[in-house]
C-alpha cells in the first residue's frame, strides 16, 4: 500500500503534468467514496455514506445549496460509478491532452474549472427557472466530472476543428463530429431521467466554446482562475530567509530583471512570417503530431493577429 501511495505522490508532484493530476484527483476521490461505501454497508450504517456523498454533490435548491457553496466544485471530482469516472477520464485525456499541447497546462486548468462552474450553473438556473425540471423531472443532485469534461473537449474541437482522431472500428474521425455528437446526445437527453447531468453537459460546452472563441480575441476567460491558483500556490511554498550582501543583492536583482525580460518576451512574442511559413509546411508534410509544443503554441499567437 505504502509503495502505491508513493507512485501516485510521484506522479502527482511530476513538472508539467496538470492532465495527470486532474486525473489523479478524480480517481483519488472516487477510491475514497467508494472505501466509504464499502466500510458503511460492512457495518450497517449506510446513511453514513449518503451523508458524505451529499456533503460532496450539488444541490439544485438556493437553500441547500446556500449551505454548502463548495460543492459547486466538488461535484466536478466525485464519482460513485466506475464506468461514469472511467468514461469522464478518458474523455479528459483523449481532449485535454491537445489543449495542454497547445495552450499550456494553465489553461486547461482554467478550462475544466470554468467548464464545472458553468455546468452547474446551467444546472442550478434550469431545475429554478424552468418549472418542467423541478416538477416533472424531479429533484437531482449534480455529480460527476462529465460537464467540466465535455467543457474540455469543446475547447479542443474549437480550437484545432479538423484534428484526427482513430477511432476503433471506425477509424479516422474529426474531432469536431466526435463532439458535435455527444453535445446534441446531451441535448436529446436534458428531458430524460438524468436531466441534470446534461444539463451540466450542455452548459460545459458553452463554456469550451466560449473560453477559446474569446482567447483567439485576445481575452482570457481563466485569468482569475490562474490568480487563485498562483494565491494557492504560493501559501505551500517555503520562502526561507537568505542572507546577502548589498552587493550580492544589486546583482541578482539585475540578473533576474534580465531573466524576466527576456523569457517573457521569448514566450509572448509574435512569430513572423518565415517562422511561420516554416510551421505550416512542416504540418503539410507531416501533420500537427509533428509540432513540437512551442510550434504548436507559436501557431496559435499567429493566429490571434487577425
Amino acid at each position: 500500500m505504502s509503495g502505491l501511495l508513493d507512485d501516485f505522490k510521484s506522479e502527482f508532484n511530476k513538472p508539467n503534468n496538470t492532465l495527470v493530476q486532474l486525473i489523479l484527483i478524480n480517481t483519488v476521490l472516487f477510491l475514497t467514496v467508494i472505501v466509504v461505501l464499502v466500510i458503511t454497508r460492512i457495518t450497517g450504517h449506510a446513511e453514513a455514506y449518503q451523508w458524505v456523498l451529499d456533503q460532496l454533490m450539488m444541490p439544485w435548491a438556493p437553500m441547500a445549496l446556500l449551505k454548502k457553496p463548495w460543492t459547486v466544485l466538488t461535484y466536478a471530482f466525485t464519482h460513485a460509478d466506475p464506468f461514469h469516472i472511467l468514461w469522464n477520464m478518458i474523455f479528459l485525456y483523449w481532449f485535454g491532452r491537445l489543449i495542454e499541447e497547445y495552450l499550456g497546462s494553465r489553461r486547461l486548468v482554467g478550462l475544466y474549472i470554468l467548464g464545472a462552474l458553468g455546468g452547474g450553473l446551467c444546472y442550478f438556473a434550469s431545475y429554478n427557472l424552468i418549472p418542467y425540471f423541478s416538477t416533472q423531472i424531479g429533484g437531482q443532485s449534480l455529480l460527476g466530472a462529465s460537464g467540466a469534461a465535455l467543457s474540455v473537449a469543446v475547447g479542443a474541437a474549437t480550437l484545432l476543428p479538423n484534428y484526427t482522431f482513430h477511432l476503433l472500428f471506425i477509424g479516422p474521425v474529426r474531432i469536431k463530429y466526435i463532439v458535435l455528437f455527444f453535445v446534441v446526445l446531451s441535448f436529446f437527453n436534458s428531458v430524460g431521467s438524468n436531466a441534470g447531468g446534461n444539463l451540466a453537459h450542455l452548459g460545459g460546452a458553452l463554456i469550451g466554446f466560449s473560453y477559446i472563441k474569446l482567447l483567439q480575441a485576445g481575452s482570457d476567460m481563466g485569468r482569475p482562475i490562474y490568480w487563485l491558483m498562483d494565491r494557492w500556490s504560493n501559501l505551500f511554498r517555503a520562502k526561507p530567509p537568505v542572507k546577502v550582501s548589498q552587493r550580492q543583492r544589486s546583482a541578482q536583482t539585475a540578473a533576474s530583471a534580465y531573466v524576466s525580460v527576456g523569457s517573457t518576451s521569448s514566450a509572448s512574442s509574435m512569430p513572423d512570417q518565415d517562422e511561420v511559413d516554416a510551421i505550416l509546411d512542416k504540418i503539410g508534410r507531416s501533420g500537427y503530431e509533428s509540432l513540437t509544443r512551442e510550434e504548436k503554441q507559436k501557431l496559435f499567437r499567429a493566429s490571434q493577429k487577425g
